[in-house]
């Protein structure tokens, strides 16, 4: 998907995101931030969106999100003004495959319903490491294309061509984000609803 693609789709969604396709994604949010506010220090959020993520970090953290859309980087900043989260330290447009940060910068970093949307998510993916610090953890939540020939399978694969219209990847395959050599997969888990997205935790080498 080119990042023209992207900017037009998330430009459609951002009015009706957090009522639509945000709510069904509550609970890999929760999971994933539960375990940075455990870690506690820096976290970065890869694809920020609308921000729906943010108020459920805790108060010590300190909280960078980045976005490619401006339209879904203003409704983060007013979510920010409106519920006065103070631990967002800043919110930035920037592309992910080229990340504005130093190495080993953060000790979380986070990319929650991303990776199938964005252009050459493996790059995504080494500049996530890039920024961690070693013995951080890199948190993934996606969906991810179903195995075999089930009818799940058939359907993924007949919509991967409205990939630009939908604004994701309908058959984005796992082995995209498990690639780089400085991570490692410590947990995987099915989430709801119906298992149909994935929370992965990986660790910085």
């Amino acid at each position: 998907m080119e990042l023209e693609a992207v900017a037009k789709s998330y430009a459609r969604w951002a009015p009706v995101y957090d009522r639509t396709f945000g709510a069904v994604t509550h609970a890999g949010r929760r999971r994933a931030v539960g375990f940075a506010n455990a870690v506690g220090g820096s976290a970065l959020e890869v694809g920020v969106g609308t921000g729906l993520a943010l108020p459920f970090y805790a108060a010590h953290m300190q909280v960078t999100g980045i976005d490619f859309s401006e339209d879904m980087l203003a409704k983060a900043r007013q979510k920010v003004a409106e519920q006065g989260l103070s631990h967002v330290s800043a919110l930035r447009q920037m592309d992910a495959r080229d990340l504005d940060f130093p190495d080993a910068s953060f000790d979380t970093v986070c990319a929650m319903h991303i990776l199938s949307v964005v252009p050459e998510p493996e790059r995504v993916m080494a500049e996530m490491a890039r920024v961690c610090k070693p013995g951080g953890h890199v948190l993934v939540v996606n969906h991810f294309a179903a195995e075999g020939s089930g009818i799940m399978a058939r359907l993924e694969r007949a919509a991967a061509p409205l990939s630009d219209l939908l604004g994701w990847h309908s058959d984005f395959a796992r082995a995209t984000v498990l690639g780089d050599a400085r991570l490692q997969l410590v947990e995987e888990d099915g989430l709801p609803p119906l298992g149909m997205m994935t929370y992965l935790r990986l660790r910085r080498r």
